[in-house]
């Protein structure tokens, strides 16, 4: 299951509408084979074998096929003077890009 530090879920908090669903996946592609992904979804949306899950007051939505890569990865939001956005703290990626959005397992 994904997790999120208080600093994701406060800048989430700001971003989404009560009802949005998040959800949470793995794309190929990237400079080390799959990218991470956030998109907020309509409930239609869904499909009967997702996995689905209630955090700080939204909902968030992970395939089959993600949820493997994405067990126990921690979702962090940072806000530097270099950068901002969400960055993706996963146990099972055996390596990652310099801009931390692409990873393998």
């Amino acid at each position: 299951m994904v997790t999120f530090t208080e600093a994701a879920v406060d800048y989430l908090k700001e971003a989404l509408d009560t009802g949005d669903i998040l959800r949470v996946r793995v794309k190929g592609g990237g400079c080390s084979g799959f990218q991470y992904d956030l998109e907020v979804q309509e409930e239609e949306q869904i499909a009967d074998d997702d996995l689905i899950s209630e955090e700080h007051g939204f909902k968030v939505v992970i395939d089959k096929k993600s949820s493997f890569m994405l067990d126990q990865t921690v979702v962090d939001y940072q806000n530097t003077l270099a950068q901002s956005g969400f960055k993706f703290l996963n146990p099972k990626a055996t390596k990652t890009c310099g801009c931390g959005t692409s990873f393998s397992c």
